[in-house]
């Protein structure tokens, strides 16, 4: 009865892990299969009839030349570069800065803060896209770096402060204890032990923070009204309305766009899942 049992268990737990593997597959499959139709849609020319299932035989380069030089997407790479960092820089700052006391001191006060600041995620954006509009507009803020880092950093902060709170409160307070027993002010202790332990969440903010400000669209139509400060997803927009029957053209388009927070996120995915688990879970 024994050996009965212990065979059920093995072959339960091998079905479990079968069943995990296969939705795994089922879903990178779906995830996967708008990028392998984008690739090849992007190498084939404006003529090629062919299904979008099947590669070209063919290397074709001068869509990627001619979106190059037709939609003005230099300009507006490095545009959306230069909102990306200021913003980011300026959001992990000031969050991380505002997480430490939120989760150190849990005081009434800063309870209140806390609920008050995570409440406004389930705002929606563009409930509050109009009172915005007629405040950057006051401020004479249309179509500037800065207006555009202002309402970004705002928008993202309550994320930022709710996944570092989580992960700082993880961070045992004998730490702190022991450093304050060395000699080491609040200020000390905070930069030369708390934040380097942050270095996981703060990827996981980084990458985060960073596809949501790259990909900024509702903000940036608004905001960013010269052609000369527009960002990429405000250029392709144009693009494809300008384009749209001619889909290899659009896909290279696309696949350009995407190559800066490909980059950034292999080269910071080590820390990004152990970082978001850690902060938003055990927090």
């Amino acid at each position: 009865m024994i050996r009965f049992m212990d065979m059920s268990n093995k072959i339960m737990n091998v079905i479990k892990k079968l069943m995990s593997y296969l939705t795994a597959f089922l879903i990178s499959i779906v995830h996967l299969i708008p990028f392998y139709i984008l690739i090849n849609l992007a190498f084939k020319t404006r003529q090629d009839t062919s299904s979008k299932w099947i590669p070209p035989d063919y290397l074709y380069l001068n869509n990627f030349t001619d979106v190059w030089t037709q939609s003005r997407l230099g300009s507006a790479l490095l545009n959306d570069l230069i909102i990306t960092i200021c913003t980011v820089a300026l959001v992990v700052f000031v969050g991380v800065l505002a997480a430490y006391p939120l989760a150190r001191y849990p005081t009434r006060l800063n309870n209140a803060v806390y609920t008050l600041s995570i409440s406004t995620l389930i705002v929606p954006a563009l409930t509050v896209l109009v009172p915005l509009y007629k405040l950057v507009v006051d401020l004479h803020g249309i179509s500037t770096y800065w207006a555009m880092v202002l309402v970004l950093t705002t928008f993202f902060l309550p994320t930022v402060i709710f996944l570092y709170t989580g992960f700082i409160r993880t961070i045992p307070r004998e730490l702190d204890e022991a450093a304050l027993i060395d000699g080491c002010s609040r200020y000390e202790i905070f930069f030369r032990i708390i934040f380097p332990l942050l270095k996981p969440v703060t990827a996981s903010v980084i990458i985060i923070i960073m596809l949501g400000v790259w990909n900024d669209y509702r903000f940036s139509l608004f905001l960013l009204q010269k052609r000369s400060v527009q960002t990429v997803p405000l250029v392709l927009s144009q693009f494809f309305s300008q384009f749209q029957n001619n889909l290899p053209l659009a896909a290279a388009g696309s696949l350009l766009s995407m190559i800066p927070m490909a980059l950034i996120y292999l080269f910071l995915q080590k820390y990004f899942v152990s970082g978001l688990a850690e902060g938003a879970v055990k927090g």
